[in-house]
């Protein structure tokens, strides 16, 4: 079910809608608050716009490390898992 949720990012009151919990929201709040925080002390000068970019940068960073390190996971669970199998077939031989 979508909720409208009140979140603050960049001193602005916002409603936004989302299927997800209100804990969610929260923590995705809080994790975009800090990023942005974490960008404007990085650059001088305080232009929101190069904040948010600076920011944006650095969380699809995150993302893409996050899902190169879940792709070799995966292909390293596929090869215990054959491995295993072939196993498995090798004793029922």
């Amino acid at each position: 079910m979508i909720s409208t949720h009140s979140i603050r990012v960049l001193g602005r009151d916002l409603q936004v809608k989302s299927v997800s919990s209100p804990e969610h929201v929260a923590q995705v709040e809080a994790l975009v608050n800090d990023k942005l925080a974490e960008a404007e002390a990085a650059i001088s000068g305080g232009d929101t716009q190069v904040v948010v970019i600076l920011a944006l940068m650095n969380l699809a960073e995150g993302l893409l490390g996050a899902q190169k390190e879940l792709a070799e996971e995966r292909h390293n669970c596929s090869e215990r898992i054959a491995g295993l199998i072939g196993r498995l077939n090798r004793q029922q031989v």
